[in-house]
């Protein structure tokens, strides 16, 4: 066998450590330009609508620029202007009690900056949006990983009834759902023979998330206007906890113009082109706003206008536990101790409670319970785990939502 001394062992570490150290590379872009950025919707719904104005950054990991210091106002065909309030943060948004979307009308944007640029969005029609029909799912199957692995779940639905005139549809989604921590925490540690309940055990939350996906749909020529089966979200069963408890889907359906769908696939495709140098290099996503005075000024971001219809679904574990898919598992590990527990040199003074719970708790974990003697209550071992497996707030909320009703 071969035998290396001290000296050999050094030289081969600082060698691999040379050759595998490898600096981030980040580039510095010639002629960079920063870009306005906007971002907003006017619906048909009694609310509050919102437009976002940032600036663009050149180096990853910087601040987006926000822009606080903009008069934003939305004005109508007839004439009737509506000024936004700031916000804060480069956000601006209508009062609710005086203006609301009519289906029919024409609205238009207008920025001004404070250095006197001025912006105007293309006047923007609102077009009826049939019903959604229902929502629904189904098992499914999916592949990833370079399409060499298959995932199970349910993939969400959607039926729509058929457009009058319009024939340009976008959908988004927010999902909700309840979940249960695995170890939640119902004690704290006072000392070897004292633990106290807590006030309040986090163990049921709601999750809430909304989409990122590009959903648009256009209906050709001789084609019937119903859409039928139109996929929103594919769920794999065994990545998240959505199903094990209950999960609630509101998808929100829109009408586009022609205009606005090109502008939606496109941003999908930039999307799907992915981040990295080496990846498909993006094409200009059309914008259907622009600088009055100065027409080659490019901004990003798109004024939407569109009625809106929603529909939500609710699925219940009981509807999911039928169809024989992978369960989620926790990533978390419950560690029960007690000083006889652990490892400790021979001559070394013996561990106490006291010591465990300070080795466990400065490492990062939580004290959730103690298993006490059923008789004499004497505490005999501690038990751990991560914060996030034992309290739910850290990861969700546990205000109920006003919508949610338990389903069996």
């Amino acid at each position: 066998m071969l035998r290396m001394g001290p000296k050999s062992i050094i030289a081969i570490f600082t060698v691999f450590a040379l050759c595998t150290c490898i600096d981030p590379y980040i580039p510095k872009l010639n002629g960079y330009e920063s870009l306005m950025v906007v971002e907003g919707q006017v619906t048909d719904e009694n609310t509050s609508y919102e437009i976002k104005i940032t600036n663009t950054y050149q180096e990853q990991g910087a601040s987006s620029g926000v822009i606080n210091d903009a008069i934003v106002s939305i004005s109508d065909d007839n004439g009737n202007n509506y000024q936004l309030n700031n916000t804060g943060n480069g956000v601006y948004k209508t009062d609710k009690t005086k203006f609301t979307g009519i289906i029919g009308k024409t609205y238009t944007l207008r920025i001004k900056t404070h250095n006197g640029s001025e912006y105007e969005s293309e006047p923007c029609l609102m077009n009826y949006v049939p019903d959604i029909d229902s929502l629904y799912f189904e098992k499914s199957q999916e592949l990833t990983n370079n399409v060499t692995q298959t995932q199970e779940g349910i993939r969400i639905y959607l039926d729509s009834k058929e457009a009058e005139t319009n024939q340009y549809l976008r959908w988004d989604f927010v999902e909700t759902w309840k979940f249960k921590v695995p170890s939640p925490k119902k004690f704290n540690y006072i000392n070897d023979s004292v633990v106290v309940p807590v006030n309040k055990i986090n163990e049921y939350c709601w999750k809430n998330v909304k989409s990122n996906e590009v959903l648009v749909h256009s209906v050709y020529s001789g084609q019937t206007g119903r859409i039928e089966k139109q996929s929103i979200s594919f769920i794999p069963s065994n990545e998240s906890d959505r199903l094990l408890m209950q999960y609630s889907i509101l998808v929100r359906q829109y009408s586009i113009t022609k205009t606005e769908y090109d502008f939606w696939n496109n941003m999908k495709q930039v999307n799907e082109a992915g981040g990295d140098i080496f990846a498909k290099q993006p094409f200009t996503v059309i914008s259907n706003i622009h600088n009055i005075n100065n027409p080659k000024e490019r901004v990003l971001g798109y004024f939407q206008v569109s009625a809106v219809k929603q529909k939500r679904k609710t699925i219940p574990f009981s509807e999911i536990v039928g169809l024989n898919l992978p369960y989620y598992h926790y990533p978390c590990e419950r560690i029960e101790m007690a000083p006889k527990d652990y490892p400790w040199p021979p001559l070394a003074p013996p561990l106490t409670m006291d010591d465990i719970y300070k080795m466990y708790t400065s490492s990062g974990y939580t004290f959730v319970e103690a298993i006490q003697d059923p008789i004499s209550f004497k505490v005999q071992k501690l038990v751990f785990t991560k914060p996030e497996c034992a309290d739910c707030e850290l990861t969700g909320t546990s205000v109920k939502p006003d919508f949610w009703v338990d389903l069996k």
